[in-house]
């Protein structure tokens, strides 16, 4: 697992150095709908973003699953504060609020979700429409038991959207 992430982010450093013509996407105005994992419950959401100013984002996410054992569903807000913006990349703060809910086979808990995270979405020079992210920061979450932890989510957890 380890060296595939290795040669996905090497071959993603390959093709920005490898990139002549690149210039900043604009996604002002621009709906983006796609996917997450980013629900501590794991249930897969869809995501949706709107970039309304050059410097800030507002997004959503939904997810819901109807498995007796493994279900639940999720549903949240989350805000992007952009920091700094380079051709096909740029670099964000975000915070997420989320109320989230897991079924098992025994129990049905509910509770709350709150990320404050660092990231960045980039895209592929012809693929602009195409936005995969990747964040790190600190989660505040309570299912069974409150937990403070740290978070790490690849651009295949994190989200990945299509801009319309």
């Amino acid at each position: 697992m380890l060296r595939m992430t290795l040669r996905i982010i090497m071959t993603t450093f390959l093709l920005f150095i490898g990139t002549q013509n690149a210039f900043s996407t604009e996604r002002i105005g621009r709906l983006g709908v796609g996917m997450t994992n980013q629900l501590k419950n794991d249930v897969t959401a869809l995501s949706f973003k709107i970039q309304r100013s050059k410097s800030f984002a507002i997004g959503g996410i939904v997810g819901y699953d109807s498995n007796d054992t493994n279900g639940g569903h999720g549903f949240g807000l989350k805000l992007y504060r952009n920091f700094f913006e380079e051709p096909l990349l740029n670099f964000y703060g975000s915070f997420t609020a989320a109320i989230i809910n897991q079924k098992t086979q025994t129990t049905d808990q509910s509770g709350f979700q709150f990320d404050i995270t660092m990231g960045s979405e980039f895209s592929f020079s012809g693929l602009q429409s195409l936005g995969f992210s990747f964040e790190f920061g600190a989660s505040l979450n309570k299912l069974d038991d409150f937990v403070v932890q740290t978070t790490g989510s690849q651009f295949i957890v994190t989200a990945i959207h299509f801009y319309l």
